[in-house]
C-alpha cells in the first residue's frame, strides 16, 4: 500500500515519518508488524506528534470540521493539544458541545432503530 494509506492506518502524520517510510511501499505484513511491534520513531510520533487532523480532533473531542471552524488547520503536537485543553478557548467549548449533541442524537437514532427491529422481529 502507499505510505499515505499506511500512515493513516497507523494514525501518524506522514511528513513526520522517516524518509524510508515515505518513499517505500508498505505491505500488509509490514503494516501488521508496525502495529504489533512499533519501532521507536512510530512510538515517538504516536506519543508526541505531530498528529494528523483526525487524531487531533479525537484528542480534543471535536469533529474535523470543528477544528477547521476553530482555525486549526495544521497538525498539532501533544503539547499543543494539551495547551488548547488547558486554555479552553470559546471555539473549543462550542465544538465539544456540538459534538456531544451529535453523539447524543446518534445514540437516540440507534435506539429507535433497535426498537423498530425488535418490534419487527416480534411480528414474525
Amino acid at each position: 500500500m502507499k505510505p499515505a494509506t499506511a500512515a493513516k492506518k497507523l494514525g501518524v502524520y506522514l511528513p513526520a515519518t522517516p524518509a524510508s517510510f515515505q518513499e517505500g511501499v508498505v505491505t500488509r505484513a509490514e503494516l501488521n508488524e508496525l502495529q504489533a511491534n512499533p519501532p521507536e520513531w512510530l512510538s515517538e510520533l504516536r506519543r508526541n506528534g505531530p498528529h494528523p487532523r483526525p487524531v487531533v480532533a479525537a484528542k480534543l473531542g471535536v469533529s474535523i470540521a470543528g477544528l477547521a471552524r476553530g482555525g486549526v488547520t495544521e497538525p498539532l503536537t501533544t503539547e499543543q493539544i494539551e495547551a488548547l485543553k488547558q486554555e479552553r478557548p470559546e471555539w473549543l467549548e462550542k465544538e465539544r458541545a456540538t459534538q456531544a449533541e451529535v453523539r447524543k442524537e446518534a445514540a437516540r437514532i440507534n435506539q429507535l432503530k433497535k426498537e423498530k427491529q425488535e418490534r419487527a422481529a416480534g411480528r414474525d
